[in-house]
């Protein structure tokens, strides 16, 4: 049975209208990717700075590439380990009895026209990932705040340490081999939420270039307008994933991306049009391409 008790992706009138919630916590997830001009692996770095010259009144800044993934890890932005997760969360004032709106930039590759909140939607798949439901993510993200002309602030945020005692919801994550099995499954749609020429193995951000057999292409950042900023109508995302046949009831659905990032904001869109049998591959291509065993194709 689902706790949830906020929607998963709010409006900006929805989050000004509960600024003085005692019981809401803002985290401002932004982080930046860049890719290289000379082409390779993608450059990611912290939107510590971008936070500290301008955010939505009482949000914290929440680390993803640094406290809250594995450092042990080969790879970016892995899932950490649960008590990690929940001592920094903690910190940042969630608590069993709060609910939280997650932001970003809302700009999901810097230097390219790609409106989505994927930074956001990662940070809310972690939450949910530990099995705290009541997470939304903010449509248009700082970017659409700011447009509006609503408030920001330099002053850091600041809430009472919280107290997380929620269940781990093993569900919502694949593995390699999860992936592997999926290949051969007729009940499994694999979804790559990368660029089409990422999908068609035309780049080479990856150790080796192309698509998990099998699996779809649905860019993720096609799902906003580049101009309102926001989310596209139901009616045009419902079609969007029923070409994708990802909406089939009867079917488990896996997306993927670099690492694990882009691949929430299909989750979370999919949740959004009620399809919940979803599941993130959190190495996603990063993890995938390393490995010469596997297969790619392009």
């Amino acid at each position: 049975m689902s706790n949830r008790k906020v929607p998963l992706i709010v409006t900006t009138d929805w989050l000004a209208e509960r600024l003085d919630d005692p019981k809401l916590r803002i985290l401002d997830a932004t982080t930046f990717l860049k890719q290289p001009a000379e082409g390779g692996y993608y450059d990611v770095w912290s939107g510590k700075d971008v936070y500290d010259k301008g955010h939505i009144p009482g949000a914290v800044y929440a680390d993803l590439l640094g406290e809250l993934s594995d450092s042990n890890s080969p790879f970016k932005f892995t899932v950490p380990p649960r008590d990690q997760f929940i001592d920094k969360i903690t910190k940042l004032g969630v608590s069993d009895d709060t609910y939280v709106v997650v932001y970003d930039q809302a700009q999901a590759v810097v230097g390219a026209p790609v409106i989505g909140s994927d930074w956001a939607s990662r940070l809310a798949w972690q939450l949910r990932y530990e099995g705290f439901e009541n997470v939304a993510v903010l449509d248009g993200g700082l970017l659409k705040w700011k447009e509006e002309g609503r408030p920001s602030t330099t002053e850091p945020g600041s809430y009472p340490e919280g107290h997380f005692t929620r269940t781990r919801n093993a569900d919502l994550l694949a593995t390699k081999e999860d992936v592997k099995n999926a290949m051969e499954d007729d009940n499994v749609v694999l979804i790559n939420s990368l660029s089409p020429a990422d999908f068609a193995g035309e780049t080479d951000t990856y150790e080796r270039s192309g698509h998990i057999p099998s699996s779809v292409n649905v860019f993720f950042g096609q799902h906003s307008d580049q101009k309102t900023l926001q989310l596209h109508p139901e009616e045009q995302l419902r079609k969007t994933f029923e070409e994708a046949g990802a909406l089939d009831s009867d079917k488990k659905v896996i997306t993927y991306c670099g690492s694990g990032i882009a691949a929430t904001w299909n989750a979370l869109i999919l949740n959004q049009l009620g399809q919940d049998n979803v599941a993130m591959y959190d190495g996603s291509m990063t993890e995938w391409a390393n490995d010469k065993d596997l297969p790619l194709k392009k």
